[in-house]
C-alpha cells in the first residue's frame, strides 16, 4: 500500500505536499470499506479489475504529464522489461493479500501488516544492502519480532497475513529500486505487463458462468470498475506528494492508514481483539517511535552535514 522507496526532498516541506500525502493515507485507510463491499467476489476476480481498469488512469497521467516517452523507451528495454515484469508479479500477489485479508475479517491483520511494514523495510536494508542500522532501529526490530512471537503463542499458528503484506511489499520496493524510470511511468510499465493476464482471467470467468461483471448487478460493475481508480489515484497522489515532502515527514504521516485500518477493523467490522493483540499492538507502536525518532534524527544529521 505504502511506498518508502522513492526520492524525497530533503530540504523542507511544502504545504501541496502535505495536502497530497494526507489525501493518499486517508484514502488508503478508508480502502478497506471499498474491499469489504466486494467480499462476495473472489479476490483473485477483484485484484484483475485493479489492474485492468487502472490501465485508462495511469494512462490519462501519463499522456497529461508528458511522459509517454520514458513508458516507451522502457517497453523497448529487455532488462527493464524483466525487472518490471518481476516487481508486477510480486505487487499483485500484496494486492491479492490484502483484497482477501480485508474480505474474510482479517483486517486488523492487514493494519499489523502496515504497521511492520517500515520495520521490514530497513531490516531488509541491512540484510540486501548491507546499511547500517542504529541501536534504535535494531531495538525496534526487536519489539517488533517478540509482538509477532506472542501472537503467534496465544493465537497458535504464525500470523501469515500480518507478515505476508510487509514482506511481498518490501520486496516489491527492494527490486523497484532498480527500474530506472518514474514512479507513475514504473507503474504504468507494471499494470501493462499484467494486463494480459487480468483480461484472460476475466475472459474465463465469464465463460464458466463465474463472473460479476456486467451481470444484471449494477453495484457489482460499478464497483469492479471502479478498483481502477481507488487502486492508481492514490499511488498517483503519493508519487506528487513525497517530491514535496522530507523523509521525517513522511515517515510520521505512513502510519495514518494502518491506524485508520485498525480502528476501523475493531470498531466497526467488529474484528475480535484479544489479550494478544492487546500486547502485540503496543509493542508495535513502541518499536514505530522508536523507529520515527532514530529516522528524524538522522534526517537531521544529515541536513547538518549538507548545510554550509
Amino acid at each position: 500500500m505504502t511506498e518508502t522507496t522513492q526520492p524525497r526532498r530533503q530540504d523542507g516541506d511544502s504545504l501541496p505536499g502535505f495536502f497530497l500525502a494526507l489525501a493518499t493515507y486517508v484514502f488508503w485507510g478508508f480502502l478497506p470499506f471499498y474491499m469489504k463491499a466486494l467480499a462476495h467476489i473472489a479476490p483473485a476476480e477483484v485484484v484483475a479489475h485493479r489492474i485492468l481498469w487502472s490501465v485508462p488512469v495511469a494512462g490519462a497521467v501519463l499522456v497529461a504529464t508528458g511522459r509517454t516517452a520514458d513508458l516507451a523507451r522502457a517497453l523497448r528495454t529487455p532488462k527493464m522489461l524483466g525487472m518490471g515484469a518481476l516487481t508486477a508479479a510480486i505487487v499483485s500477489l500484496n494486492w491479492g493479500i490484502y483484497v482477501w485479508a480485508i474480505g474474510s475479517g482479517h483486517a486488523l491483520d492487514a493494519a499489523l501488516g502496515y504497521y511492520i511494514n517500515p520495520l521490514f523495510s530497513i531490516f531488509l536494508g541491512r540484510v540486501l544492502l548491507h546499511e547500517r542500522l542504529l541501536p534504535a532501529q535494531w531495538l525496534a526490530i526487536g519489539l517488533a519480532c517478540v509482538a509477532v512471537a506472542i501472537l503467534t503463542w496465544e493465537v497458535g499458528r504464525v500470523p501469515v497475513v500480518a507478515l505476508s503484506l510487509p514482506l511481498t511489499w518490501g520486496i516489491y520496493a527492494f527490486f523497484k529500486r532498480s527500474l530506472p524510470i518514474g514512479p507513475n511511468q514504473g507503474f504504468m510499465l507494471e499494470i501493462l505487463m499484467l494486463a494480459p493476464f487480468a483480461l484472460g482471467y476475466m475472459i474465463r470467468q465469464a465463460l464458466i458462468g463465474q463472473s460479476h461483471f456486467l451481470q444484471g448487478v449494477p453495484f457489482d460493475t460499478a464497483m469492479l470498475l471502479g478498483c481502477g481508480a481507488v487502486t492508481a489515484v492514490p499511488l498517483i497522489l503519493y508519487a506528487n506528494a513525497a517530491k514535496r515532502l522530507t523523509l521525517s515527514t513522511i515517515a510520521i504521516m505512513q502510519y495514518i492508514a494502518p491506524t485508520m485500518i485498525f480502528l476501523i477493523a475493531v470498531f466497526i467490522f467488529g474484528e475480535p481483539f484479544g489479550r494478544a493483540q492487546a500486547i502485540a499492538f503496543p509493542l508495535i507502536w513502541a518499536a514505530l517511535v522508536l523507529y520515527t525518532f532514530a529516522m528524524i534524527r538522522q534526517a537531521k544529521r544529515a541536513n547538518r552535514a549538507v548545510s554550509p
